[in-house]
């Protein structure tokens, strides 16, 4: 069973192990929390390419060297005993680690997710079906579009002034209530 935690990555050492597809999808996915992220295999599929400058590639086979420091670890090489041995290496030493083709030896997974600024939405099966959570989150996708990113930023804005400005607490409440039934257009107008 998995616990849902939004962790802060921003300036922590991500290390993904495997140059394939789901290597690929893995390291876009972080690539928008996190630019430390460094991938090292011997091999890489050509998407690599579009990305190369924002990511630090290690053309060489697994050693426990590239993991030493990092923060997070993601096992997706197309060797399932390399996997393995990444992912007890890990766990022995607390590392966050996700092996593709071992849920059970993961003691975190990656949920399908929509970005939005800073909204974030995420669907996870456990491992179950990534399938379906891909399904969700297109779903997700069409109902909370990209103007949700400026709709959030606005209620922030909104909110902090009625904290300011409203000591009543029951009032300032019912105020940051009813912001959600402000429409984009009328949350632009608040000053």
């Amino acid at each position: 069973m998995y616990y849902p935690i939004n962790l802060k990555i921003h300036d922590m050492k991500i290390v993904i192990i495997g140059g394939g597809k789901v290597a690929y999808r893995k390291c876009i996915n972080f690539l928008a929390f996190n630019k430390k992220v460094v991938v090292v295999s011997e091999e890489f599929i050509k998407e690599f390419e579009n990305i190369k400058d924002e990511i630090e590639i290690i053309e060489d086979s697994y050693n426990e060297k590239y993991i030493k420091k990092a923060f997070v670890v993601v096992a997706a090489t197309n060797n399932k005993d390399v996997n393995h041995q990444i992912g007890t290496y890990c766990r022995e030493y607390g590392k966050l680690v996700n092996v593709v083709d071992d849920v059970d030896l993961s003691n975190f997974t990656v949920p399908s997710f929509v970005k939005r600024g800073d909204l974030l939405l995420s669907v996870s099966t456990g491992g179950k079906s990534p399938s379906l959570s891909a399904k969700i989150r297109k779903e997700l996708e069409s109902v909370y579009d990209e103007s949700y990113e400026e709709y959030l930023n606005l209620l922030g804005e909104a909110r902090q002034i009625i904290i300011n400005n409203t000591e009543d607490v029951m009032k300032r409440r019912k105020e940051l209530k009813e912001l959600l039934n402000f429409s984009i257009d009328e949350l632009r107008q608040i000053k």
